[in-house]
């Protein structure tokens, strides 16, 4: 196996990201690209990453899919030494993943793959009521907002609008119609954690729109995407219980 990107940059900014929610991650090499999916250790977010076989300026697997079980602290430090115009290779090397940096020299680190316990997960096929997409800017504005007066935001459309809310002892609120962002949608609303989101936000950076699928109570599905690689999240509902 070896695979060889021009560009990493995105490829490091998606591993800063996933190494937040988990520290150990399978990298799977096979017919489509490379892939990730994690979940993190509370069970409450899910995290998929994909970059597709035509990103990669040389690709070479096996016909078999590939698993390698990576520390992702790890992964990303050594990603960090990459330079604006370094090149990066990925090679197997028996218990070993091999990384050549390529820019006015090389250099090499080799890693130690490790056995991952956990279950191997794919990601839920889930209905939703309500699809937005909405500028990448706007929403990360909006969870800010909402991150300075509460510790979860609800999702709710209401009369065609799409509405972003925190209450705590103060409010904060960012409402959107159809003319700012796209709505497909059922009126619902549902509540979630703002300390995982602001986490997921990090990756819309990396991409001008973002799609936003949830349901009245119901886990949301956050996706960025760009030409060379898809980041997608599922994070749980904050469902208020009463006593």
């Amino acid at each position: 196996m070896l695979i060889k990107l021009d560009n990493p940059a995105s490829f490091l900014r998606s591993i800063e990201i996933i190494s937040e929610l988990v520290t150990e991650g399978r990298i799977k090499i096979g017919e489509y690209g490379l892939s990730i999916t994690a979940i993190d250790p509370a069970n409450v977010a899910m995290v998929s990453y994909r970059i597709p076989r035509s990103s990669f300026s040389e690709f070479e697997a096996e016909a078999v899919e590939e698993t390698l079980g990576v520390n992702l602290d790890s992964l990303k430090k050594v990603l960090k030494r990459c330079g604006s115009r370094s090149s990066l290779i990925l090679k197997k090397n028996g218990n070993l993943l091999e990384i050549d940096i390529l820019d006015r020299i090389k250099r090499n680190f080799s890693l130690n793959l490790i056995e991952i316990e956990s279950e191997d997960k794919k990601m839920p096929n889930l209905e939703y009521s309500s699809i937005v997409e909405i500028s990448s800017i706007d929403l990360i504005a909006s969870i800010e907002d909402c991150a300075v007066v509460a510790d979860a935001c609800s999702f709710e459309i209401k009369n065609g609008k799409f509405i972003i809310e925190a209450k705590n002892i103060d409010s904060a609120r960012s409402e959107f119609s159809g003319d700012e962002v796209k709505i497909q949608a059922e009126e619902s609303k549902s509540k979630y954690s703002l300390e995982y989101m602001q986490k997921f936000l990090k990756g819309a950076k990396m991409s001008e729109k973002t799609i936003l699928r949830f349901a009245n109570d119901h886990p949301l599905k956050m996706d960025f995407r760009t030409e060379h690689m898809e980041l997608s999240f599922i994070l749980a509902p904050r469902v208020e219980t009463e006593d």
